[in-house]
């Protein structure tokens, strides 16, 4: 699918980040474009960029989902083929995700099973619901997004990520499984795996106000105290969230805002979700299955598979380190 003008694509989680990022770089080719998330000012702002920017005659409309629960994934499949008028589409990009659940010992059940059903139910239903309208189109492709953490089952090498990371392995072994089931029950259709590493969007935040998460600022003192709790107990490790020594003694109203801050600073990570967009409509065009998204993620891809049996030990990042590439 080189030429991407005149299809129809839907996009999940389109109200931020790179799936704000895929619904622009799609319009600005001519591509037809329906796209949900379950915040609805962050939907409303990529609308407005969008109809700003779409050339004219290319359709794009937007749609309230919460991925995880099916009856609105179905409602949202009818609104698609209502207000675009077809029966087809040619593109699924499967972008909505969160992070959360941590830790399966530590974490609470409804965080975790919220973690996990929007990151694996949500691709799960969406390809469920539209695979009739895939199977109706000339040519179609499923393009799921998994996570580095599909790789390698931990937040930076040595945190626990448990919902996350079983959630992005799953979508990842799921994709991969399409490939030949399509190559012999509909020709027509591919699939891809989306592996990103660092991207500066917005998930940080927005898995907060989905789980129903405090603010930090919000934060009381109790709520603080827990947090130290886990500080203590994550021992070293805690470094690779950002944690050392100098923030465990600071006051708690230091604390409540060096916490805030790090939603707002996780933007600044790695590269643009303007980048990582760029590169997945890339390797959809060049009918690649895999797409890795960063030098992190291509190192990280590259050290499992040369030291896959010291992947989880606890100095894996020299491994890591040994394989970027500038």
């Amino acid at each position: 699918m080189k030429d991407l003008g005149g299809k129809i694509a839907v996009v999940t989680g389109g109200g931020t980040g790179m799936g704000r990022e895929l619904v622009r770089q799609l319009l600005a080719e001519g591509c037809h474009v329906a796209t949900c998330d379950v915040i609805e000012e962050n939907l409303q702002e990529t609308l407005s960029i969008c109809k700003e920017e779409a050339p004219q005659g290319v359709r794009v409309t937007g749609h309230i989902c919460d991925v995880a629960l099916e009856d609105q994934v179905l409602a949202c499949r009818k609104e698609v083929e209502e207000q675009h008028q077809t029966k087809h589409i040619n593109l699924l990009f499967n972008n909505a995700g969160i992070g959360g659940g941590g830790s399966f010992v530590d974490s609470t059940r409804d965080e975790w099973e919220r973690t996990f059903d929007i990151c694996w139910n949500g691709v799960y239903y969406f390809c469920r619901a539209f695979l009739p309208m895939l199977l109706e189109s000339s040519e179609g492709h499923i393009v799921n997004t998994s996570s580095v953490n599909g790789f390698r089952a931990s937040l930076g090498g040595n945190i626990p990520h448990t919902a996350y990371s079983a959630a992005k392995f799953a979508v990842k072994g799921f994709t991969e499984a399409l490939i030949n089931d399509f190559r012999f029950n509909a020709p027509h259709l591919k699939a891809s795996i989306v592996m990103p590493g660092g991207v500066g969007t917005d998930i940080a935040i927005n898995s907060g106000r989905i789980l129903g998460q405090k603010n930090p600022k919000d934060w009381t003192d109790e709520d603080i105290n827990r947090v130290r709790q886990r500080w203590e107990k994550m021992g070293e490790n805690r470094a690779a969230l950002g944690v050392d020594e100098s923030l465990l003694q600071q006051s708690n109203d230091e604390i409540r805002n060096a916490m805030a801050a790090r939603g707002e600073n996780y933007r600044k990570i790695g590269i643009t979700p303007a980048k990582a967009a760029t590169i997945i409509l890339d390797g959809v065009k060049q009918d690649h299955w895999r797409i890795l998204v960063g030098k992190d993620a291509e190192a990280l891809d590259r050290a499992v598979r040369k030291s896959p049996l010291h992947t989880y030990d606890l100095d894996f990042n020299r491994y890591v380190q040994e394989e970027w590439q500038d």
